[in-house]
């Protein structure tokens, strides 16, 4: 783990953008691969090539914004806003993570969209209200854990919650599809 740190450490940009490429792409990758039960591609090689550097982008923005969401949520913290058992800790962790998600996630979600709408030379917003929706159950828990972490780690983690909730979001939509074609039970 000393390397992956040092890595991370002296190349933040780089290293966010390569996680950030890799991962999120893999996420993609297998979540489109539970819904459609066959082992291909989300769209052309093409566009998935450009999709890596669209991912490798959101791992800057997400560097970025995780910068300024911890730098934010010490602000307010500094000038009294937040209860003291928010300033250390698990506490605090949940402070970053409930900051970043209401006023960073709804926007980078935004952006992600477009950058993959313009990949795939479309203009749909379908499935924006769980995407927002998962800023609740899915992201803040996440990055609560996210940023009870040294910084080394944080984004790495980040982009492997993308792997996650591809999985999970996959798993998903096929269950349902299934359900929807009979053939399984629905669970109540």
């Amino acid at each position: 783990m000393s390397f992956y740190v040092e890595w991370v450490m002296s190349s933040p940009m780089l290293s966010a953008f390569i996680q950030f490429g890799v991962l999120g792409t893999l996420g993609e990758v297998a979540s489109h691969v539970l819904v459609n039960r066959r082992w291909e591609l989300p769209c052309a090689k093409g566009q998935l090539a450009i999709k890596i550097l669209a991912w490798g982008v959101l791992g800057l923005v997400v560097k970025f914004g995780f910068t300024g969401i911890k730098d934010f949520t010490h602000a307010v913290q500094e000038a009294g806003y937040l209860p003291s058992f928010i300033t250390t800790g698990l506490g605090h962790a949940f402070a970053v993570s409930l900051a970043a998600n209401f006023f960073f996630g709804p926007q980078m979600m935004f952006f992600h969209r477009l950058e993959d709408n313009l990949i795939m030379r479309q203009w749909s917003f379908k499935g924006m209200g769980l995407a927002l929706k998962s800023l609740l159950w899915f992201w803040i828990p996440a990055h609560t854990l996210t940023f009870a972490l040294p910084p080394a780690y944080q984004i790495g983690l980040a982009a492997l919650w993308g792997v996650v909730l591809g999985f999970i979001l996959g798993f998903a939509k096929s269950k349902a599809a299934t359900q929807e074609m009979g053939l399984a039970p629905a669970v109540s």
